[in-house]
Order: structure tokens, then C-alpha cells, then sequence
């Protein structure tokens, strides 16, 4: 899952940037509320993580913006501001969860996790499609209750495709998703990672359809 981080100082924004990368997120990170305004026109996120003192652009105009644009993006506040009237504000903005600085960086993964499967209309930590068992939190999966080994790049696909079980995904869609700047790819990659989930999962657990992208079926057709 791709992830936007919004924070300008620069030792706590690395260490969020390593730490969600280390937890299986493609992260992109920008300082400023206006940079964060660019990436959000301009691409699409699973959550994003921004911080309320930003300069240039406040993180409350940042998100006053993106909610009047009617994007859903799940968005995580952090911020040292503690008092309850600053976390009404952020809340009734437009934010979906509130952490104060400091915090632990085990906990922010765990919220993301949370504010991601919800935002797919999955209440549970794990995910079932099928005979297929997936749980974003420990990176494992199983097939009809026998362990499925991945890569770290085809349990993000699966993890996308199963968050979208029974829609679409382009080829497009399904590289923001995996893909932060700067990670280069080449034109078939997506192809490669189908093509062995394919040989681990079945024939049919993921489906091309023509014109459009890949489908993982849910329900009595799925894996």
C-alpha cells in the first residue's frame, strides 16, 4: 500500500519513512503543506500521514482542501498539539484518527492498517477471500489454511487486489498502489507479479480483464 507522509521536520519525517517502509508500505514523503497539495492532486494514496504545523500551508488547509475535493483518502493526524479543542478541530476537518507526538512508530503502522482495511469496507484484520487468508499486519498468507510464500512486491499486489476483491484494477491503479517516486519499473512488471501469484494461488485467483486490468473474484468464485 502506497502511503503520502506530510511532515516537515526532517529527523521524525525519516524516521516515519523508514520505519512504514520497513512495515511493507511504499512511502512518499513531502515537508511542506503546499508539496502535499501537488501529490495529492496529482496521485492517488491508500492513507495519508500529515502533520498539522506545516510551512507554507497549514495540515488543516491541506486537509479542508482535499475533503472539498471530496476525496475519501483516510488521512492520520500527528501532531504536538494536545489539548482536546485541537483534536476536535482536526477531527471535525476531515481527519479519520489523531496521534501525538511523541508516539510509537509501532502504533502509526497499526492505525494506517486500520484506517486502510475500513476505508476498503473490511472490518477485520484479516482478510478472506475464499480459501485465501491474508494479514497485512504479519505480511503472511494461506491458501486454504497452508502457508503461501511471497515476495515483499507480490504480497503488496495481493494485498491490493484482495482489498478490491470483486473490482477491476487497472495496471495503472495497481502501480500507485505498489510503486512510491522513484521506484522505477519496468512495462511488464505488473504482469511478472500476476504471473506468480498465478502458479501459487491457481489459475483463477486473479483474472485479466481485457481492456481494463485484473480482477481477484470474490464470493463462491473466488480462490
Amino acid at each position: 500500500m502506497r502511503v503520502l507522509v506530510v511532515e516537515d521536520h526532517l529527523i521524525l519525517g525519516d524516521a516515519i519513512h523508514v520505519s512504514l517502509r520497513q512495515a511493507g508500505y511504499s512511502v512518499d514523503w513531502v515537508k511542506d503543506g503546499v508539496a502535499a497539495d501537488a501529490a495529492l492532486a496529482s496521485e492517488d494514496f491508500a492513507a495519508v500521514v500529515l502533520d498539522l504545523g506545516l510551512p507554507r500551508r497549514s495540515g488543516l488547509e491541506v486537509l479542508h482542501a482535499l475533503r472539498s475535493q471530496g476525496k475519501l483518502v483516510p488521512v492520520i493526524i500527528l501532531t504536538a498539539r494536545d489539548t482536546v479543542e485541537d483534536r476536535i478541530r482536526g477531527l471535525d476537518t476531515g481527519a479519520d484518527d489523531y496521534l501525538v507526538k511523541p508516539f510509537d512508530m509501532g502504533e502509526l503502522a497499526a492505525r494506517l492498517r486500520a484506517l486502510i482495511r475500513r476505508s476498503a469496507g473490511t472490518a477485520s484484520a484479516v482478510i478472506q477471500v475464499g480459501d485465501l487468508c491474508i494479514d497485512p499486519a504479519k505480511h503472511t498468507a494461506t491458501l486454504a489454511g497452508e502457508p503461501v510464500v511471497l515476495s515483499a512486491r507480490e504480497f503488496a499486489l495481493l494485498h491490493a487486489l484482495a482489498l478490491n476483491a470483486g473490482h477491476a484494477m487497472t495496471k495503472a491503479q495497481i502501480e500507485q498502489q505498489l510503486y512510491a517516486w522513484g521506484e522505477e519499473t519496468e512495462s511488464n512488471t505488473i504482469e511478472v507479479f500476476v504471473h506468480h501469484l498465478r502458479r501459487k494461488l491457481g489459475a483463477e485467483a486473479i483474472r485479466t480483464i481485457r481492456g481494463v486490468g485484473y480482477l481477484m473474484p470474490r464470493g463462491k468464485d473466488a480462490v
